[in-house]
């Protein structure tokens, strides 16, 4: 390519950066716009189309060898125009792609001194980054098989094969070697995982071996220049170098080929790293497996371009319903993105006011019942606070005594309220055959239970320290004149001293009152009654759930002290106006009638147990016989009563199995001390598993005489009581259902899972379900037309309680109702070089026999943590205009998050979420 007015006519540049090889013409000379185009080879010694003759050395004369670029000059502005095999050569697919996408750019630089030297120094720039192209699609073609390195390919890749998730920088490994080095700064090969931010040592240990053989460095120390080279290569963004690193790390003994024993090998190791014992104990089966799909000749070892032909396969485009709708979905999802951004009102009224709306929007249930509530409270208060005002015991007393009566009334109100939210039989009617539901928030009954005992707890302060910090000590310092109104109350004589105050009957059983709901309060916080605080010797028995359960009971003394305390009344001495019994009467009869009907209901309908499991995640499975007579909805729970371990201890459960079946199922996660005596108990009566069954330990009884193990009077004698109303119940009134559940929380949707089931087979006819008109019921109530169940749990083992029932969801699920998502987060994400293998590992098998390696189900485990901005955003695209239940069971970890997004996505598009969690 000519110079002007540059150097002489020979001066060329190479296709890499340095020369230009020479072309027909003149680049620049007149200022209208030209075309010219150059033919130039690149310099690295490949063909550059597919099929090629071997290697072309700069200087051949076969122009199968050389692209012609042809550049557009428009007075100050060079833009690349095409790029395109010489005459005669083959089109290659790789020099298409490049040139369709350096066409699409156009770059235009000011000129700088000569016009000419302007433009030349732009088309040599266009040059350098055309032949940097050309020399990257090269490097690829020097190995033997081809790989496709398409858009889609290339970005999968360079998301993969990251050693660190999230790299600190080199400052921050620098101050660590620093603290780690030994030995004359030198740092041993079993910190190098704590030195880089690894966490799995041992993984950390083979990429160091990797990192040592590949720069010839023996023993088992690095200084810190070396770490610094092992640093830059572990964070090189470039996907060749970490496909070479990953490679050389199953690559044991540095010979350019792997052997099934070093897949074996990195397989135990990545299995290691991401928690994954089920795999751990197949290495050689999964090595096996792969070295079948990337060693089809049988060579007994597979190469670096076999292994990136593997990771180079982008993952699979889910197809849209509707057919061609994959460009405009997603670029209604980048709308969607762009309109859900934050924009911050500038007046702060109306961004109050929109804050406020929200609020209201979501939460108007709850706000009028604690409107209602704290008016109650408050006109309580101050009706006494006045009555009291005009007595003569305010001339002694003052605004304490005021203020004392007023606490006083409050506490009588909210010991009579407090028992209703507990009144599950009675909620549980109200929810099913009543509308309260619709204005009434049942859902947040043990909340408002909380709320309603913060409110005791005020009004207990008011009452209990007006008394004895102002009231007593006024009336003792009174004068005999001052005391004379007094003597109708407190006797002719002047009480003497406080003691006469605190050893009377309204004294002891105040005090005593006040100490048994201390107790009862302090265990009941979270942090005592889940174990969360930790306590020396014998006083770690006051946490756990069985000290809140057996200290919560003491409510039956403390409401027999209230009626004493109510009757031996200071200032009021005549019985009709003694009205403590006439707050408590009702919802103490009320609470009373619910307790006696769970002990007759349990023992009049007695369960037999079917089968008992115990899975891994010290998880307990139990199968009763369904009682005569018991109906369920999806979603409820039962309480679980076994006298083995506790004979007063009822603890709640949701119901796994679906209304339809005929038994009742709960899934019991070891989580307190109840639990863990439970699962206890029934260990001992159960067996090793055999023939491939799930479970570590099992146990069944064949109720038709069958050969089983044990009889059913060897296990302990269990009773339950329910069912009982849940948010999830509600499920059914939503055409579209958002269903996700933490870890053990997903027992709720299990049976809801189940009930979709059932139910579109029964609208199908698929099973029998009596007559049609039966069936035309069913139609009628059952709305739910699709349904998404998210799953996210941190172990394995965790699948294996629900195997059955996700196997049974993809073969029946015909229509593509429910989409099953698993989510394991012990397993690093996506394009981490710790899961790489496993993610091959886990298409290879699942496309071979359709079972997942992580779940051992049908349904294919995702790794990590989901988006959930995502699934909203794309439930929100697929279902424009429809309502959504979104139900939530699990730790409170997420709720927020969940809760947000629904708000979010039901303000700013046409789909509503409604947003339910969970509550025990």
């Amino acid at each position: 390519m000519h110079n002007h007015g540059g150097g002489g006519a020979g001066d060329i540049v190479q296709a890499g950066g340095e020369r230009v090889v020479p072309h027909s013409g003149p680049l620049v000379g007149k200022r209208s716009a030209t075309r010219k185009s150059a033919r130039f080879a690149d310099s690295v010694s490949a063909p550059l189309r597919a099929g090629g003759r071997g290697n072309h050395h700069q200087g051949d004369d076969d122009d199968n060898d050389y692209v012609e670029v042809t550049l557009d000059v428009r007075d100050d502005s060079v833009a690349v125009h095409s790029v395109k095999p010489a005459a005669g050569g083959e089109e290659d697919p790789d020099v298409t792609l490049l040139a369709r996408a350096l066409e699409t750019r156009s770059s235009s630089y000011a000129g700088r001194g000569t016009h000419g030297g302007g433009v030349l120094r732009n088309a040599s720039t266009r040059i350098k980054q055309v032949s940097q192209e050309l020399r990257k699609i090269a490097s690829v073609k020097r190995r033997p098989s081809r790989i496709d390195r398409s858009k889609s390919a290339a970005a999968h890749a360079l998301k993969g094969l990251k050693f660190i998730s999230k790299p600190d920088g080199w400052p921050a490994v620098e101050k660590r070697f620093d603290e780690l080095a030994e030995n004359g700064g030198l740092l041993h090969r079993s910190k190098f995982g704590k030195c880089i931010g690894m966490k799995e040592l041992a993984f950390a240990g083979e990429l160091f071996d990797a990192l040592a053989r590949r720069r010839d460095i023996s023993g088992d120390s690095i200084s810190k220049a070396e770490l610094l080279e092992f640093w830059d290569q572990i964070s090189d963004t470039s996907f060749d170098s970490r496909l070479q690193t990953f490679f050389d790390m199953v690559d044991k003994d540095a010979d350019g080929r792997i052997t099934e024993a070093e897949v074996g090998q990195i397989i135990g190791l990545s299995a290691a790293a991401n928690d994954l014992k089920k795999i751990t104990e197949r290495t050689e089966e999964y090595a096996r497996l792969i070295m079948e799909e990337l060693d089809p000749d049988n060579l007994g070892y597979i190469e670096l371009s076999n292994l990136e032909t593997l990771l180079l396969q982008a993952p699979p485009t889910q197809p849209t319903r509707g057919g061609s709708g994959t460009t405009s979905s997603r670029n209604l999802s980048q709308m969607l993105s762009q309109h859900l951004k934050p924009t911050t009102e500038p007046n702060p009224l109306r961004r109050w006011y929109r804050r406020a709306s929200y609020f209201l929007e979501d939460n108007w249930r709850r706000c009028w019942v604690i409107i209602l509530w704290f008016s109650i409270c408050a006109g309580l208060f101050a009706w006494k606070f006045v009555q009291y005002r005009r007595r003569a015991v305010f001339e002694v007393m003052g605004y304490c005594v005021c203020v004392a009566k007023g606490g006083a009334e409050t506490l009588k109100f909210n010991m009579a309220l407090v028992l209703l939210p507990v009144c599950r039989n009675t909620i549980t009617w109200l929810r099913n055959r009543t509308a309260a539901g619709r204005v009434v928030p049942f859902d947040d009954n043990l909340n408002f239970h909380k709320v309603i005992a913060a409110g005791i707890t005020v009004g207990a302060g008011m009452h209990i320290i007006s008394h004895l910090a102002c009231d007593f000590p006024r009336l003792l310092h009174a004068t005999e004149e001052e005391y004379e109104p007094m003597k109708p109350f407190f006797g002719d004589v002047k009480p003497p001293n406080y003691w006469w105050f605190v050893k009377g009957t309204e004294g002891w059983t105040g005090l005593v009152m006040l100490a048994l709901m201390a107790v009862a309060f302090t265990l009941a916080t979270p942090w005592f009654r889940r174990g969360r605080v930790r306590l020396p010797g014998p006083l770690s028995r006051l946490t756990g759930f069985n000290a809140f359960w057996y200290t919560h009971h003491l409510f039956i003394i403390v409401y027999a002290l209230l009626i004493v305390h109510g009757h031996f009344l200071y200032l009021t001495k005549k019985w009709q106006k003694k009205s403590t019994w006439m707050y408590l009467a009702a919802p103490m009869v009320l609470y009373a009638c619910e307790r006696l009907a769970r002990a007759l209901r349990s023992s009049v309908r007695p369960v037999k147990i079917l089968k008992v499991a115990v899975y891994p995640g010290n998880v307990l499975s139990l199968r009763f016989s369904k009682p005569q007579g018991f109906r369920c909805k999806s979603g409820q729970y039962i309480f679980v009563n076994c006298a083995a371990v506790s004979p007063f201890q009822w603890h709640p459960f949701s119901i796994t199995s679906a209304p339809h079946d005929d038994y009742i199922s709960v899934h019991i996660r070891t989580l307190g001390d109840w639990t863990r005596e439970l699962k206890s108990v029934f260990e001992k009566v159960c067996r090793p598993p055999t023939d491939g069954k799930s479970g570590l330990l099992r146990a069944e009884y064949a109720g038709d005489g069958g050969a089983a193990m044990p009889s059913p009077s060897s296990f302990p004698t269990v009773l339950i009581d329910g069912p009982y109303g849940a948010p999830a119940q509600d499920y059914k009134q939503y055409d579209v259902v958002l269903l996700v559940g933490l870890g053990i929380g997903a027992t709720p949707m299990i049976s809801i899972i189940k009930d979709i089931i059932n139910n579109m087979k029964r609208l199908d006819g698929d099973i029998e379900s009596g007559s049609p008109s039966d069936r035309s019921v069913s139609a009628a109530s059952f709305r739910t037309r699709r349904a998404y169940f998210y799953w996210v749990t941190r172990e394995e083992g965790s699948f294996d309680w629900f195997r059955g029932v996700m196997d049974e969801v993809a073969e029946s699920d015909k229509k593509g109702i429910i989409e099953l998502h698993n989510y394991c987060t012990s397993v690093y994400e996506e394009g981490d070089a710790r899961s790489a293998l496993i993610a091959m590992l886990q298409s290879l098998n699942h496309a071979k026999h359709g079972v997942d390696v992580v779940s051992g189900t049908r349904v294919k485990t995702h790794f990590a943590r989901p988006n959930w901005r995502k699934v909203y955003k794309d439930i929100a695209l697929k279902h424009a205009g429809q309502r959504v239940g979104v139900f939530y069971c699990g730790a409170p970890v997420l709720i927020k998050e969940l809760r947000q997004l629904a708000q979010d996505f039901s303000r700013k598009t046409s789909t509503k979420f409604e947003f339910h969690k969970e509550n025990f």
